[in-house]
């Protein structure tokens, strides 16, 4: 998931700026200087798992490997288990591929789709569908892909949302630390607030999920 997946701790209902953050930037903009995005996941206050992120520039391409793993506890006892897995690729900041793998509680749903000068062709566990070749993936991290149609990574079906940046503010970290940032607000069948620093590169995610609690991303 990815994101993050945000989706996971519901029943499917929440899903795997430039320097001046003012505009979205590519997909190489928006990928962080040192290749690597990690992020602490909270539902409400406890701590339930990790995202991280790997990104690798090869010529005019750029592979983003995602890893995720969340498990919530009631007391000692694992109630839920997620671990999703997702390599995405752009090639000159336009999505190309996307393959996932996901994992809740035991169920496995795998999602390919590739982008073709016809649209995008995603298979997923409902069944083969063609986007529109403006769509790509929902995995927050690259502002510019929210300009155009967005699909849920895990499940592969095109999403009723419309994203939009929501102004200057500060997020904060998972070591305490507050920084300037931009806020996006993706509303519809998904309620997320995502934030974005100075350099574009994604700083954290707010979730509503629904049963009323609250999913948080903290970058490390």
């Amino acid at each position: 998931m990815p994101l993050a997946h945000p989706s996971a701790l519901t029943r499917r209902g929440l899903i795997a700026m430039g320097a001046s953050a003012l505009a979205a930037p590519g997909a190489f903009a928006a990928a962080p200087a040192n290749g690597r995005l990690a992020f602490a996941v909270f539902r409400g206050k406890d701590k339930v798992g990790e995202h991280i992120m790997r990104f690798s520039r090869s010529g005019s391409g750029l592979t983003v490997s995602t890893e995720v793993e969340m498990r919530v506890k009631l007391g000692p006892i694992p109630v839920f288990r997620y671990a999703h897995t997702a390599t995405e690729r752009w090639l000159d900041d336009n999505f190309a591929s996307l393959t996932t793998l996901t994992d809740t509680n035991g169920k496995v749903e795998q999602v390919r789709a590739e982008a073709t000068p016809t649209g995008v062709t995603i298979e997923a566990p409902g069944g083969r569908l063609t986007a529109p070749a403006s769509a790509a993936p929902l995995t927050h991290w690259n502002t510019a892909a929210l300009d155009g149609p967005l699909f849920n990574p895990q499940l592969g079906k095109i999403m009723k949302v419309s994203a939009a940046r929501a102004g200057r503010e500060s997020v904060q970290l998972a070591d305490g630390r507050s920084i300037p940032a931009t806020r996006w607000t993706i509303r519809g069948e998904a309620e997320i607030d995502n934030w974005y620093d100075s350099a574009g590169v994604w700083a954290g995610l707010r979730g509503r999920l629904e049963d009323g609690s609250t999913m948080i991303y903290r970058r490390l």
